[in-house]
């Protein structure tokens, strides 16, 4: 009887200890541990988790001698769970434009043009600057008439694992268009050619989870009720967005079939556009702040970001999405992650209303999940000494 005992008695030692290894294990997944935070931020959106359709990868980088490994940790990531892309589309497409160029006898970035129709006369480096200072709308539609939709996805989901469909140009009439307009090409200053137009496939519906969202929608100045439908809208999972984002930040790691034909020069100009603020391009920082297009750890404050964090970075915003894909690189503490994650704030179901929760939740949880992770991966730095 007293044996019978002693082993029960080890046999609950034994379960109580594997509960507590498990639980130990379990926590060393710092997404974990940050969400569990008691901070305001997050903790009302984690309180009601399911409102927020939230998703989040965040990857560690650790460096061995002269080889590069990420280890990746995700939150209710699902690529089959659709969410508004926004913007975030802009920065393929400004990588998209660049390497084109490289097949086109005589053109480069720095080459003169405008769009058939279009009073702006620019470069392909001003509009990409444009893209990643301010995210400018018109900046990413004048690409998209250069690329055009059915190379834009031929190549995208020729080099990404992930699906991707980006179907339209952004907040313009002519959105949906499968014509591309023509571009008016400088040879020099007085002689100019003609880039013709592309007649490009028409969008399929989408057929996803959470394809149609809320209760309502505005449409001109009508309330229509019944929810959005995003099923021709552009799809860019976080998944292809932080797989893209490594292959333009890391490309050495990939085979020439995995990635972009970018020359190391416009992989230089790329990172160099990406990390640089507002001001930097000559913009007003009382309108366009640090912060502005960098959610994490700054999209809730309008102070200056520190010299020493160097911030590459896509954002998008629409219809009460924020999105953020994002290599942050701390050069004074040597840290460095990537990081992208989503998250809706629509709390009254209605959609093209402009009445969306971004200031008072969707910026703050972004900004505090990008300060939490920063203050872990500071931590494990000075634990690993």
């Amino acid at each position: 009887m007293f044996i019978n005992y002693k082993i029960g008695f080890i046999v609950v030692l034994l379960i109580l200890a594997s509960c507590q290894r498990k639980e130990k294990v379990e926590l060393k997944n710092p997404l974990e541990i940050v969400l569990a935070s008691k901070k305001p931020n997050i903790k009302r959106v984690m309180d009601s988790i399911q409102q927020y359709q939230v998703q989040i990868i965040f990857t560690q980088i650790e460096q061995k001698e002269d080889s590069i490994f990420f280890k990746d940790h995700t939150f209710q990531v699902d690529a089959s769970h659709y969410f508004y892309p926004a913007s975030t589309v802009k920065f393929p497409i400004a990588l998209l434009a660049l390497s084109k160029l490289n097949s086109i006898k005589n053109l480069n970035k720095n080459t003169r043009f405008y769009v058939e129709g279009d009073s702006v006369e620019t470069t392909f480096a001003k509009e990409i600057e444009k893209i990643f200072a301010v995210s400018d709308n018109a900046a990413n539609n004048r690409l998209f008439e250069f690329l055009g939709q059915d190379y834009i996805n031929t190549t995208l989901n020729g080099i990404l694992k992930n699906p991707v469909r980006i179907s339209h140009r952004l907040s313009t009439p002519n959105a949906d268009e499968i014509t591309t307009t023509p571009l008016v090409i400088y040879q020099n200053d007085t002689t100019t050619t003609l880039l013709p137009p592309s007649i490009n496939t028409m969008a399929q519906p989408l057929t996803l989870k959470g394809i149609q969202k809320g209760v309502a929608y505005i449409e001109g100045d009508d309330i229509v009720q019944s929810p959005f439908d995003f099923s021709l809208k552009n799809y860019y999972p976080i998944e292809a967005q932080h797989e893209f984002l490594k292959k333009v930040l890391f490309p050495e790691m990939y085979g020439e079939d995995e990635k972009l034909n970018l020359s190391k020069e416009q992989l230089n100009f790329v990172h160099k556009t990406m990390r640089t603020v507002p001001k930097k391009f000559g913009y007003n920082p009382n309108n366009y702040y640090d912060g502005y297009c960098k959610f994490f750890m700054y999209g809730d404050t309008k102070e200056n970001i520190p010299e020493h964090i160097k911030i590459y970075n896509k954002v998008g915003d629409a219809y009460g999405t924020l999105t953020d894909c994002a290599y942050i690189h701390d050069t004074k503490n040597n840290i460095a992650f990537l990081l992208t994650a989503t998250i809706l704030v629509n709390k009254n179901g209605i959609f093209n209303d402009n009445n969306y929760e971004y200031d008072e939740i969707g910026l703050p949880f972004l900004a505090e999940l990008g300060r939490e992770l920063y203050a872990y991966e500071l931590e494990r730095k000075h634990e690993m000494r």
